[in-house]
C-alpha cells in the first residue's frame, strides 16, 4: 500500500478500537507503518487485553500493511518509554504521534469522587504527556545530531474541553488542559522540526454511544455522520509530510465537516492609570460584556 504516508511511522494510542482503529487503519492505507498501541480495558478504564491491538494488527497485515501490537499503558512513565521504543526497534524511526487513548467516568460535580477526578485526567491529560515528552526527546536528539526532522503530533481534545460538558467536569478538564499543552508542545518542539496540532472529534464510540443514541441511524442519504471512520482522514493528513505548514490549531471533526476551533482570544479592555476601584469595577465589566459576544453554549446547559 503507498499513499500520503508512505514510509511514516506512526503511533497511535488507544488504536484497539473506535477512533483511535480508524486512525490506525488509514494510515496503514496511507502506506504508514503503525504501531497500534491499546491497554485492552473497558470503557470505564478497568480490566486489560492484548486482544484488541493484536486484531486491528492483524486486519492491517490482511491489508498487506505493516504493524505491531503494543498494550502498554500510555499514563505510565516506564510504559509511554517503552512504546517509543518498540516504533524504533521494530521500524527503525518515529515519525508521527497520534495522542488518542481514553475513557470516560462522568458524574456531576457534587456527585464526583476523587477517584473518578484522578483517573480520567490521568488517563487523558498525563496520557497525553507522557508519550509526547518521550517522543519529542527522541526527536531533538535527532535534530541536534543534524538530522532534519519532520516530525507530527496530533492530539485528542473535545468538544467538551473546548466548550465544556454537564456531567463531564473530569473529562471536560482533561480535555482542555490537552488543548492548552497542543499549543505550548507546538511552540517548544517546532524548532526541532515536529509540528502539534489538536482535534476535536465527534463520532460514535464506546464513549459516546449513549450521547449519540439518536444519532445512531444511518439517513436516506446512506453518510453515517457518526461513523469514527469521518475523523481519520484529517489525523492522516495531519500526520503526512503534506501539513508541514500546520501547527498549533486545533480542529474540530465531525461527519463531513472540518471546521478550525479558535480558543481564548483577547477580548475588549478597559484601562486606566490607576488601581481600580471595586465600587468602580461593575460598569466597566458591563462595558467590556456589551462589546463581547456571548461564550459558547455548554454541552448539555
Amino acid at each position: 500500500m503507498s499513499g500520503i504516508c508512505d514510509g511514516r511511522v506512526v503511533i497511535v494510542t488507544g488504536a484497539g478500537r473506535g477512533i483511535g482503529r480508524e486512525h490506525a487503519l488509514e494510515f496503514a492505507r496511507q502506506g504508514a507503518k503503525v504501531v497500534v498501541n491499546d491497554l485492552g480495558a473497558g470503557p470505564g478504564g478497568t480490566g486489560r487485553s492484548g486482544g484488541p491491538a493484536l486484531e486491528v494488527v492483524e486486519e492491517i497485515r490482511a491489508l498487506g500493511g505493516q504493524a505491531v501490537a503494543n498494550s502498554d499503558d500510555i499514563a505510565d512513565w516506564d510504559g509511554s518509554a517503552r512504546l517509543v521504543k518498540m516504533a524504533l526497534s521494530a521500524f527503525g524511526r518515529l515519525d508521527v504521534l497520534v495522542n488518542n487513548a481514553g475513557f470516560v467516568r462522568d458524574r456531576m460535580l457534587v456527585s464526583m469522587t476523587e477517584q473518578e477526578w484522578d483517573d480520567v485526567i490521568r488517563v487523558h491529560l498525563k496520557g497525553h504527556f507522557l508519550p509526547l515528552r518521550h517522543a519529542s526527546a527522541h526527536w531533538r536528539e535527532r535534530s541536534k545530531s543534524g538530522e532534519r526532522v519532520d516530525a507530527r503530533v496530533i492530539n485528542t481534545s473535545s468538544g467538551a474541553g473546548l466548550f465544556g460538558s454537564v456531567g463531564q467536569g473530569n473529562y471536560a478538564a482533561a480535555k482542555a488542559g490537552i488543548a492548552a499543552l497542543t499549543l505550548v508542545a507546538a511552540a517548544e518542539l517546532g524548532r526541532y522540526g515536529v509540528t502539534v496540532n489538536g482535534i476535536a472529534p465527534a463520532a460514535r464510540t464506546r464513549m459516546t454511544e449513549e450521547v449519540f443514541a439518536e444519532m445512531m441511524a444511518r439517513p436516506e442519504s446512506g453518510f453515517d455522520a457518526m461513523d469514527p471512520a469521518n475523523v481519520a482522514p484529517v489525523v492522516v493528513w495531519l500526520g503526512s509530510a503534506d501539513s508541514a505548514h500546520v501547527t498549533g490549531r486545533m480542529f474540530e471533526v465531525e461527519g463531513g465537516s472540518i471546521a478550525l476551533a479558535d480558543g481564548w482570544r483577547h477580548g475588549p479592555r478597559a484601562e486606566r492609570d490607576a488601581r481600580w476601584e471595586p465600587a468602580e469595577v461593575g460598569e466597566a465589566v458591563a462595558k467590556l460584556l456589551a462589546g463581547a459576544p456571548g461564550p459558547e453554549p455548554v454541552y448539555g446547559a
